[in-house]
């Protein structure tokens, strides 16, 4: 018997941050591609955000929708 696992390939897209709130640690970013505000945990970001940042990021699906992971300024 082969089983075969499942590989998930993460390609990292652009947009802009639309609202970080620093003290509660989450906000949105705009994908550049269009379609709706991707939500971003402080635990996915590498460095600080601000609002109007350009970023790069991968979306990963979380509880309540997806959440970008990987976030770095560009």
């Amino acid at each position: 018997m082969l089983t075969l696992g499942v590989i998930n390939i993460n390609i990292m897209q652009q947009g802009t941050v639309k609202f970080f709130n620093e003290s509660k640690g989450f906000g949105f970013i705009t994908p550049s591609n269009g379609g709706p505000d991707i939500f971003v945990h402080v635990s996915g970001i590498t460095g600080e955000l601000r609002e109007n940042d350009r970023v790069s990021y991968e979306v990963e699906n979380g509880k309540k929708g997806l959440n970008a992971v990987n976030v770095k300024v560009i």
